[in-house]
């Protein structure tokens, strides 16, 4: 099945929150999903004690995504067993193999700023939950704020697709109505500075995927 074009909803993931206040600001505003980044050069970093306080802090039926780039697989397992998170995403250069040590769901990101077949890479990690298109290249971070060429997704990608890169609440509508993804991603878009989340403008971007899912 195709989990793109035959889903009835967008969902909306927001990430590399930072504090409780943020978190729950998303959930308010209508998120599914939030995102923790432990990959400590970000600026959107989280320890593991933070983290564990906005874990706690997110009611049921949010999914609490941890994100990893090129970890330590005892980082990797310190924060799967003390955080607990429901979902993994994985940003680097990990393997299949790696991504399910740890027997728990998880997404991989395709850097779609490379020039790559994102079917021939999507099918090397056969247990992946979906996959997250990020306009970075790979080795570099996400979160730049930078689009990518949404044409360059292949119309036969039939694994549930995250949307990520560039989004805001300006052309987050013109993305799912072009590319009708099963999921959008956020984090830079929605900061009033570099690593600082803007409770307006989350509120703003889930009522656009909102005000376009309802015109589908």
């Amino acid at each position: 099945m195709n989990w793109n074009h035959s889903a009835n909803r967008t969902r909306i993931k927001v990430c590399g929150l930072r504090s409780v206040e943020q978190a729950q600001i998303a959930v308010a505003s209508g998120a599914d999903a939030i995102g923790l980044v432990f990959h400590r050069s970000s600026p959107r970093f989280v320890d593991i004690a933070q983290a564990l306080k906005i874990r706690r802090s997110i009611p049921a039926f949010i999914t609490v995504t941890a994100l990893f780039m090129s970890e330590q697989e005892s980082l990797v397992e310190e924060v799967v067993q003390t955080v607990r998170p429901d979902l993994l995403q994985f940003h680097g250069a990990e393997t299949a193999a790696f991504c399910g040590l740890w027997e728990r769901p998880y997404i991989k990101a395709i850097a779609m700023g490379d020039d790559l077949d994102a079917l021939a890479y999507a099918s090397a990690y056969p247990d992946a939950m979906g996959f997250l298109m990020d306009s970075h290249a790979a080795g570099r971070q996400g979160g730049s704020g930078d689009t990518f060429d949404w044409s360059r997704i292949p119309a036969t990608f039939q694994y549930p697709l995250i949307l990520a890169g560039g989004l805001n609440p300006r052309n987050v509508a013109q993305a799912v109505s072009e590319v009708r993804p099963y999921a959008v991603d956020v984090s830079s878009g929605v900061e009033s500075s570099r690593g600082v989340k803007d409770a307006t403008l989350i509120r703003q971007f889930c009522k656009e995927v909102y005000r376009v899912d309802c015109q589908h």
